[in-house]
């Protein structure tokens, strides 16, 4: 499984790239949104965790275009600043989960594994030709 990590701070992408890569996930790890838009026309990733302060472009805009073009793509909104407005516009934008930093491991892997659970039976659900 492929999972794009966009924030602009080093350690935060460093220290996700560490735990993903140990949990046998493949990492690719970007400052800001146009770059994760850049990354996401040459490849295809199966989950996004996004940031939503970033200079520029804020996670928010990010999810938004990612929503437009790649609308099944499962979004983790992640933020320092976990304020009842970020997690709402998060979830309208169509976020499948949110996540405070800082985070633990676990939490990280937890929540990661809740939303590809959840995609999985929404998959089945609903199935080929439904």
């Amino acid at each position: 499984m492929k999972i794009l990590v966009i924030d602009d701070e080093p350690v935060v992408l460093n220290s996700c790239r560490k735990v993903l890569e140990e949990d046998g996930f493949d990492v690719y790890l970007v400052p800001s949104a146009d770059e994760a838009l850049k990354a996401m026309k040459k490849e295809v990733f199966d989950l996004l965790l996004v940031d939503v302060k970033m200079p520029k472009h804020d996670g928010i805009y990010l999810i938004q275009k990612v929503k437009e073009k790649w609308p099944d793509v499962p979004i983790i909104v992640m933020s320092g600043y976990p304020t009842p407005d970020t997690i709402t516009d998060g979830a309208k934008m169509g976020a499948a989960a949110f996540i405070a930093k800082p985070f633990t491991p676990d939490e990280l892997l937890e929540t990661i594994r809740q939303v590809i659970q959840k995609e999985d039976n929404h998959e089945k659900k609903e199935g080929p030709g439904n």
